[in-house]
């Protein structure tokens, strides 16, 4: 166990077996060869013993924590002590340094602290030197609890310590030289001195101790079975500990308090975030802690084996001083974009790295091989996350300095508006630190940090449920609550791979206080667990809108969200729910369906209509080249709406494309009439919607094994050629269909930079819609309850799907057997 390792650091290790130990693996062997021979009764007694001995090696592990843990502190305290006695000696001279007041009051309690957990740790370490499961250790920590009336009184002096040792320094050159080079000994009993810390930041640790007690003794209990002699012991150290902490949190400084600032005012930690700062037009990884009076951005500093985490200060603006509002000429924006497929690139090796952790962790592998790869997924975690992020929040500091934080969503960026708002009506003047101050409140922020990973793994364990792929089905039904009538529309959004996007927007109902849109979205689902609301008030005076980040924008009415729990769904019925939010409750519906079987291909029953129906039959009905809804919705999405934010991958409003269907299915002669009265996006969905349902897809299941291996190719005079070949092998109207829906999506993504719609994106919409393995051919499990993982919904066969789509949108020419290519696109002439 290294030292300086924390007892929730510990218990988070992966397990090791220690030297001396029992052959547990043989002893696994016989167990299992007595399981199958026994009686259920037998088995549970077997499976009980096993967790009940697992626990308790689990229990010297902790203890274990625990030891390393008191020799880091015992170590801090002596640092403390060191000057303490010559400064002393030196008081009773002609030039004392300090006087012996002083001394006492910046020192105080600090011996018996010492002298307490002196004793605690002697009497710890030969126990576990010494260690069987019968081991008792709880009469040490409950003596140890009992004496944290020391505690109290250092407490109660603390900030009057902090308050003369900053004085003192002022005052003082050779104190101020002193207590920023006092020097901590390494632990183990090293003879070298090594690393420097301030009389400021040694202060606080005891402070920290006493908000980490109960942590301590809360993982002590959990492995110490019912029975042991211990367990009533811990059990009153535990109480002891919670009632004292929480005497200290009502009557003192709350927990996750800092440090005091000026005027005696708390400083507390509201809200804590990694994120993504543009500096000079480079991304930045950064931890931004959000406190009672300010805002601070730091760096995580490289971590160096053994060492404890420790950040940078990077900048950081007073409330008082911040502002969202820049000045008039402040320049817009450049936020450097990451191509997609890098992005999905990164997403299949976080599927892959997952998965091999699980298979590992089945075939109970070396904990080296686990840690080997967690390494990897946390780099790939980091640089997503790096990566990921587009939307902006710029804070201003009333001196004019500006900072750019990039956030992945409205929901999160309104969330740190409202808060930094809300703090500032009551927050009081603050006047800036002290190099000294701010070194000490960025030291803290390791130990008051509530968020410890990025959002992929944030309190996720690998064999968590990964979420749910395939497609939500949502129907946002009304509002009530609003207190005055308003223009309002909701917009929705799920997470994936940690990340929230925006996936569908409801019409604006018009000044009202009780909207009913009653409107339904099908919502494809990456692994997301949470689907969030928000709750818009459309600004149509442009005079009146808010333009702060230097952009447009309505004001939010709103938020909140609901997890997207696996065993709710899963059922065929309509789920009903609520969100309430500042007031307001919206009411939804909501109904799952998984990947595979949404997109499972139904046999043509049907003798007319077109959807579900086969394009050869469609077309030659028609008398036609290419299906008319096929250039029905293309023509109408091109004469409005090539310049929609995020057209085909915004979801359109279910009813309206359930309406269009049946027009189309039976010949309805108004279709254009109500295309032209049509949200674009329910346009958009009708066109998937029809290629989805198709009885076979636009590829054809006997020639989608060879499109998926000729991509593989690497050579690219042999890769063009291939998929040439195979896409003119296509029966004519699944050819000429698809050349024309080609000629359109390249149209669209060359507007990208209005509709943020990429090759790649509209790549990743068509691909798996438009290729699709046979059913006998599938590697998914074609269980429609069963929820497919992050790994499967980012499969190499999904991947290899976007990029066939992806390598002909990319081609910027494709011969075909006519050269008259126009006539075949446009002709409705068999």
């Amino acid at each position: 166990m290294k030292a300086g390792v924390e007892p929730s650091q510990c218990l988070n290790a992966p397990y090791h077996k220690p030297m001396g130990a029992d052959n547990t693996g043989g002893r696994r062997r016989n167990c299992s060869l007595y399981r199958r021979s026994c009686s259920h009764a037998a088995d549970v007694l077997w499976k009980t013993e096993c967790d009940l001995e697992k626990g308790l090696e689990m229990r010297k592990w902790v203890l274990s924590g625990i030891l390393a843990s008191e020799e880091t502190y015992l170590s801090h305290l002596e640092a403390l002590l060191l000057p303490m006695k010559p400064l002393k000696a030196a008081a009773t001279t002609s030039q004392p340094v300090l006087s012996i007041s002083q001394i006492e009051t910046i020192f105080f309690k600090v011996p018996e602290l010492y002298e307490i957990h002196k004793e605690f740790y002697d009497g710890l370490l030969p126990r576990v030197q010494q260690w069987s499961h019968h081991q008792r250790v709880g009469d040490l920590f409950q003596k140890l609890a009992s004496q944290l009336g020391v505690y109290r009184a250092f407490v109660d002096n603390y900030e009057l310590a902090v308050e003369t040792a900053e004085k003192c320094c002022q005052a003082n050159t050779q104190f101020a030289e002193i207590s920023e080079n006092l020097k901590v000994r390494s632990p183990k009993d090293c003879k070298e001195l090594t690393a420097k810390n301030s009389l400021e930041a040694l202060l606080y640790k005891p402070v920290d101790r006493v908000t980490r007690s109960t942590l301590v003794l809360h993982d002590l209990l959990k492995h110490t079975p019912t029975s042991h002699p211990d367990h009533p012991l811990l059990q009153d150290a535990l109480r002891i500990s919670q009632n004292f902490l929480s005497s200290i949190n009502e009557e003192s400084t709350p927990r996750r308090q800092l440090m005091t600032v000026k005027k005696g005012e708390n400083r507390q930690l509201l809200k804590d975030s990694f994120m993504v700062e543009l500096v000079e037009g480079a991304r930045k990884l950064r931890h931004v802690f959000l406190f009672t009076d300010l805002l601070l951005c730091a760096k995580l500093k490289k971590q160096i084996a053994g060492k404890n985490q420790q950040y940078d200060s990077k900048w950081y603006i007073p409330l008082s001083e911040l502002t969202f509002q820049g000045p008039e000429e402040t320049e817009p924006l450049t936020i450097p974009q990451v191509p997609d497929e890098e992005l999905d690139a990164m997403k299949v090796k976080i599927s892959h790295l997952r998965s091999e952790i699980q298979r590992e962790k089945r075939a109970n592998k070396g904990s080296k091989v686990i840690d080997r790869l967690r390494k990897k997924l946390s780099e790939q975690e980091s640089l997503l996350l790096l990566t990921s992020p587009s939307m902006h929040l710029r804070v201003y500091n009333k001196s004019g300095k500006s900072y750019s934080i990039l956030i992945s969503s409205d929901y999160e960026r309104a969330e740190w508006k409202e808060l930094i708002k809300e703090q500032q009506k009551k927050c009081f003047k603050a006047a800036s630190l002290t190099s000294m101050e701010l070194q000490m409140l960025t030291n803290a922020c390791v130990k008051l940090q509530t968020v410890h990973h990025i959002p992929l793994s944030i309190n996720k364990e690998e064999d968590e449920a990964p979420g749910l792929c395939g497609f939500l089905n949502v129907i946002v039904h009304s509002a009530s609550g609003l207190k005055q009538s308003l223009n309002l529309y909701c917009t929705l959004e799920v997470d994936s791979f940690g990340f929230f996007s925006n996936k569908a927007k409801t019409r604006v109902y018009r000044y009202t206080t009780e909207p009913k849109w009653n409107e339904e979205f099908e919502i494809e689902l990456e692994g997301s667990q949470t689907l969030r609301l928000l709750c818009y008030e459309k600004c149509y005076n442009k005079s009146k809108q808010n333009k702060e980040d230097g952009e447009s924008m309505d004001h939010i009415m709103g938020k909140g969200q609901i997890p997207l729990d696996p065993q709710i769904l899963q059922g065929k019925d309509w789920q009903r729910t609520v969100i309430p939010m500042n007031g307001i409750e919206v009411k939804l519906s909501m109904k799952f369906t998984s990947r595979e079987f949404s997109l499972k291909r139904m046999p043509s029953r049907k003798p007319m209509g077109v959807f579900g129906v086969k394009i050869s039959t469609v077309t030659k009905r028609e008398r036609s080249k290419v299906p008319y809804i096929v250039r029905q919705c293309l023509e109408e999405i091109e004469r409005r709406g090539m310049e929609e934010v995020g057209i085909y991958r915004v979801s359109g409003v279910a009813t309206d494309i359930q309406a269009l269907k049946t027009a189309f299915d039976t010949n309805h002669k108004d279709v254009s009439v109500m295309m032209s009265e049509m949200d674009v996006n329910a346009i958009a969905g009708t066109l998937k919607l029809y290629f989805r349902e198709l009885p076979e897809p636009l590829f054809t299941d006997e020639l989608y094994p060879n499109f998926a291996g000729g991509i593989t190719l690497s050579d690219s005079v042999a890769k063009e050629s291939c998929m040439l070949n195979l896409l003119l092998s296509l029966p004519e109207p699944n050819l000429v269909t698809f050349l024309f829906l080609l000629d359109h999506l390249k149209r669209v993504a060359e507007k990208e930079s209005v509709n943020k719609m990429s090759l790649h994106n509209l790549a990743t919409v068509f691909g798996p819609t438009l290729l699709r393995p046979a059913e006998k051919d599938s590697k998914i499990p074609t269980n429609p309850t069963q929820p497919i993982s992050m790994g499967d919904s980012w499969s190499l066969e999904v991947m290899a799907q976007v990029q066939v789509l992806l390598y002909f949108l990319q081609l910027e020419t494709i011969p075909t057997p006519d050269s008259k290519r126009q006539s075949i696109l446009f002709s409705t002439e068999v």
